[in-house]
């Protein structure tokens, strides 16, 4: 028995010192093991992600940026982060089959990624944005390398609406509209009604599209369709594309243009008529004033208000910076006291309605920045605002039917739409439930 007691104690302890071992130190293992993969899922989590800028990791960068200054060029931004004359000249042959160089322009949004090498900034890669749809990479990194990439563009519908209360313009803007929006709408209708005599109480139903990024509007796309009721008269648009590019037509299908932009520049005021006894602030007499006058800002576009040639591009004592087009055997349009014509304007050359021909300034005799826009019919000056014009082309029999499903498709979109209620209605609501 004793020796039966003395070989169950001894087994106890081998089976302790084994437990204590082997299986504690898996549990160990497993634990140990556990704990390490805790902390690395934990690692993991907190380690932060890559700044990602235009495609291009951007941590261990400084990242400024900036809008480009009048007269300012890619040399004059480049040099200022030691970028060697050499290497720009090299960058901007690499470019000029994705983007000449030398057309950066004033105000628009760059921005320069660099390192500090012994406190002195070394650019790495240049980011020139010409529109908000595109940037330019000027990679400068490793080997020189130049791309343009776009902004993926949502397009969205959008609708709106408004009671005229002073002008158009104010109320477009008023109710989420842009300035584009308004010079689309002056365009379409600039033949049926003179914004310039707008009367309040006025209506207007606009239904478009508008290009967006990231949820930011960049762009008007097109209109669809728009309602505008002018002193209790209405007046419908419908855009529809008969094998030519969309054109504006009335309920009827009759084109809402004429063969002649009404406003050769964006939509603007008219500071002064044609009248044949005006008092030249200038000249300080009582002379014709053959012509209209738009005020605008220097260096708003004016564009051509019909198709034609080219007779004149130059610069003449009283007429400052002009441009003279002939567009057929019966009318000639002139465009006065330019700030500059615009690039390739040359006389001989052909030019399309809306093509950009200059800026407006107040070269010449003129006393602020304006447009003076003369017109002829048959070699003789008259009124541009009443000249009977013909029409475009109205809907060809071949589209009618395709035309007229579509415009009901449209006005009963439009119908959808409700005006807003002017302060009288919502007043006279709240007596009532007073």
């Amino acid at each position: 028995m004793r020796k039966f007691l003395g070989a169950a104690a001894v087994l106890i302890v081998i089976s302790v010192a084994y437990f204590y071992t082997f299986e504690y130190n898996s549990i160990d293992k497993a634990i140990l093991k556990k704990y390490t993969k805790v902390d690395s899922v934990a690692t993991e989590v907190l380690e932060a992600a890559p700044t990602i800028l235009y495609g291009m990791v951007v941590d261990s960068f400084q990242v400024e940026e900036h809008a480009v200054k009048r007269n300012q060029s890619i040399s004059d931004i480049l040099l200022a982060y030691n970028v060697s004359h050499q290497t720009i000249f090299q960058l901007a042959n690499v470019a000029k089959n994705v983007f000449d160089v030398r057309k950066i322009a004033p105000n628009k949004k760059y921005t320069v990624i660099y390192q500090d090498t012994d406190s002195l900034p070394s650019a790495t890669a240049l980011v020139y944005e010409p529109n908000p749809e595109e940037y330019v990479v000027f990679n400068l990194k490793d080997s020189i390398n130049v791309y343009l990439e776009k902004r993926p563009v949502e397009i969205k519908e959008k609708a709106i609406s408004g009671t005229i209360q002073s002008s158009l313009y104010e109320e477009i803007l008023k109710n989420g509209g842009t300035p584009e929006l308004v010079d689309l709408v002056a365009d379409m209708y600039g033949w049926q009604i003179d914004f310039t005599k707008i009367y309040p109480g006025d209506q207007f139903k606009v239904l478009y599209t508008e290009r967006t990024i990231e949820g930011k509007s960049v762009g008007v796309q097109e209109i669809i369709g728009a309602e505008l009721i002018h002193y209790n008269n209405p007046f419908l648009s419908i855009a529809f594309d008969q094998g030519k590019g969309i054109d504006y037509f009335d309920e009827e299908g009759k084109s809402l243009r004429k063969a002649f932009l009404r406003y050769p520049v964006k939509f603007t005021r008219i500071s002064s008529r044609y009248t044949a006894r005006r008092y030249h602030p200038v000249q300080k007499r009582y002379k014709a004033h053959l012509g209209t006058d738009y005020a605008a800002p220097t260096g708003t576009p004016i564009y051509a208000a019909g198709d034609g040639v080219i007779t004149k591009a130059q610069y003449e004592k009283y007429n400052g910076r002009n441009v003279k087009i002939r567009h057929n055997a019966t009318y000639s349009t002139q465009y006065l006291h330019m700030n500059g014509i615009a690039k390739g304007i040359r006389a001989g050359m052909k030019v399309k309605q809306g093509q950009l021909i200059g800026y407006v300034g107040q070269t010449g005799l003129a006393t602020g920045p304006h447009l003076c826009y003369r017109f002829w019919k048959n070699g003789k000056q008259v009124d541009a605002m009443k000249v009977d014009l013909p029409p475009s082309e109205p809907i060809k029999s071949d589209y009618l039917s395709n035309f007229n499903r579509y415009k009901g498709y449209v006005k009963s979109k439009l119908d959808l739409i409700s005006y807003p209620e002017s302060e009288e209605e919502v007043l006279i609501a709240g007596m009532q439930k007073n």
